[in-house]
């Protein structure tokens, strides 16, 4: 069967077009070392990869909350662990006080050094973090706690400007931490049996009368029983001492569940990455060895071509 001039060219263009796209695909793929660059490559691997990205990109989201979710945790423990130093020097003064030996300028003096570690407790609940303020609940522009002192520069009030909440964080789809930032926490109001209330601020305000009036009495108060609770300062100063490490406790399980939530999202991460990895990255010395075979083959379909499209009438007169 005869094959025309023109059905040779048109085969040879054709072949030539086709060697040429798989040359240019080879090459576009060695010079971005993506096996896939658009959807029309291969349109169900490109809706997949696009999926892994969107997973990574959130997955980096999450990370980047949980760090900072971490750092704000650690200082809220370093802010504590200052706190309740001063705690344990307000105590060790007012056991030092409760001795009746004390004169009333040994009582001053120790008064005075109250004061100080009473306002490096509220300094230290007045940490920020990033610019925040990590104990007003979700009040973080605004300074929480506030010391008012009298013209004699006692203390007459500790105000709470903050609010009753914490701070939610999502930490990965659907799961949720709460940073510990309720300051009202701290203020540890509590009521007895006989519906008496006591908290920080009227605790200080107490400590100030008993020192300004050298009660011994009032700052030692009476030994637990059995039937009664101790009484005194040293006493209520303990129950919020223990609720400044209760609180710091708390910190502490936050804090190792985010750093739990860290590892898992960073190991996800990198699975992730590996599958991404695997469908959209090339294999260059396997890409290279297909890109060169197709050159050869489109350099062979040119030289053949050119044997062909050389043929004319004065080839047979």
């Amino acid at each position: 069967m005869r094959v025309s001039d023109a059905n040779q060219h048109a085969s040879f263009q054709r072949n030539l077009n086709h060697n040429y796209t798989m040359m240019n695909k080879y090459h576009r793929q060695l010079s971005s070392f993506l096996e896939i660059e658009k959807s029309s490559d291969n349109p169900l691997a490109f809706s997949k990869i696009l999926q892994m990205n969107d997973s990574i990109y959130r997955n980096e989201g999450y990370n980047q909350t949980i760090n900072e979710s971490i750092g704000w945790s650690n200082t809220q423990d370093a802010a504590l662990k200052n706190a309740t130093e001063s705690m344990h020097r307000v105590r060790d003064l007012m056991l030092a006080s409760a001795n009746e030996t004390l004169g009333p300028d040994e009582m001053k003096a120790n008064k005075q050094e109250m004061i100080s570690e009473i306002d490096g407790i509220v300094d230290s609940l007045n940490t920020t973090y990033d610019g925040r303020y990590v104990f007003g609940g979700q009040n973080t522009q605004t300074p929480p706690f506030e010391v008012v002192k009298d013209d004699n520069g006692d203390i007459t009030e500790i105000k709470y400007h903050g609010t009753a909440n914490n701070l939610p964080r999502e930490i990965a789809e659907g799961v949720n931490v709460e940073l510990v930032t309720d300051g009202t926490k701290f203020m540890n109001e509590t009521t007895d049996a006989n519906g008496n209330v006591d908290n920080l601020n009227i605790f200080v305000q107490d400590l100030m009368l008993a020192m300004n009036n050298n009660d011994h009495a009032a700052i030692s108060g009476t030994a637990a029983t059995s039937d009664q609770p101790a009484t005194g300062l040293v006493a209520r100063w303990d129950t919020h001492l223990e609720n400044m490490v209760d609180a710091r406790a708390k910190i502490g399980t936050t804090t190792n569940r985010l750093e739990s939530a860290r590892d898992r999202n960073e190991a996800e991460n990198l699975q992730l990455k590996e599958a991404l990895s695997e469908k959209q990255d090339i294999d260059v010395a396997e890409k290279y060895m297909e890109f060169s075979n197709q050159m050869v083959a489109y350099q062979a379909c040119l030289s053949v071509g050119s044997k062909i499209m050389q043929t004319s009438l004065l080839d047979y007169v």
